[in-house]
């Protein structure tokens, strides 16, 4: 049998986000899989450009990668208690792709930031977004890695063995899901 198939999708662009480095501690924790991870450097939504030159390509990969993956996992800070513009963005565009990439698949949504709270605020609009998209939000415990400069050591793992555990079983959920 051949690897599930995981699509990594960051609701930020730095490449030193401490949401990046819970993705590859979530790629760790589900073991053996076809990695994909998302790029969502994408124009911003704008209905006279889909009009007037359709889905952009760059969307149009994004959707084939959600389509493709067996499971999804979504990782975004919090930005002025709400969701990403860069996250939300995607989630817009990838709406008016035909056929409904995100419908019925698997899907697990955590955050890490730099405040007392972890994303919580954030994950909760990302949890709203994906309401309509139909995906199939893998339930559980939350995983909000609060204060999060201090939760990652100097090569990006984390080192919390709260957040770990909770981690490690929203995996092993997706993965049984898969």
């Amino acid at each position: 049998m051949s690897n599930p198939k995981l699509l990594l999708i960051s609701g930020s662009l730095r490449r030193g986000s401490f949401n990046r480095m819970l993705l590859a501690e979530a790629e760790q924790a589900f073991g053996e899989a076809d990695v994909t991870r998302a790029d969502l450097k994408l124009p911003l939504y704008d209905g006279d450009l889909e009009e007037a030159e359709g889905v952009p390509s760059t969307v149009q990969t994004l959707a084939q990668q959600i389509k493709n993956a067996d499971g999804v996992v979504i990782s975004s800070p919090e930005y002025n208690k709400g969701i990403t513009g860069v996250l939300k963005n995607a989630f817009d565009w990838v709406s008016r792709v035909e056929g409904m990439p995100f419908k019925g698949k698997p899907t697990v949504v955590m955050s890490a930031n730099a405040g007392r709270t972890g994303g919580e605020t954030g994950q909760f609009m990302v949890l709203s977004c994906l309401v309509p998209l139909q995906a199939q939000v893998i339930a559980g415990p939350m995983l909000c890695v609060a204060s999060a400069g201090n939760e990652f050591d100097g090569d990006g793992r984390l080192t919390n063995d709260r957040y770990l555990k909770v981690l490690r079983g929203k995996m092993e959920a997706l993965r049984a899901e898969i």
